[in-house]
């Protein structure tokens, strides 16, 4: 299976050209090395995936048919993440929340455009 679909099937992004955006900009990772959509997600394969301050890290466990559901995920991949990875979306302050400072104003374009490639957009 492709790796764009296979980060798709098991949620790890809502979509599959969320996917393949983030692995065309480097943000997922296979076996340690760059990865290009079209790579083949094998089985026993560890893939890295940053999403937004959270890096996730799966093994590859099989190829689902289509989308699974979360209960099902854990039968084609298996979660390595450290817990102190997933503490880092409760942080009570973060830059990529797109919090200005009071009287900024609306952000321009160019500032939208930051902000949306900070959070991986």
């Amino acid at each position: 299976m492709r790796l764009d679909q296979w980060l798709w099937a098991v949620r790890v992004f809502k979509t599959r050209s969320r996917a393949t955006d983030a692995i065309m900009a480097g943000r997922v990772k296979m076996n340690g090395a760059a990865a290009k959509p079209a790579s083949e997600a094998r089985p026993g394969a560890i893939v890295t995936a940053r999403i937004d301050l959270v890096t996730r890290t799966l093994r590859v466990i099989g190829a689902p048919r289509a989308r699974v559901g979360a209960k099902l995920v854990a039968q084609f991949a298996e979660e390595l993440t450290p817990p102190e990875e997933f503490e880092k979306r409760r942080l009570p302050f973060s830059p990529l929340a797109g919090a200005r400072e009071k009287g900024a104003g609306r952000p321009t374009k160019r500032e939208r455009r930051e902000i949306d490639e900070l959070r991986g957009e």
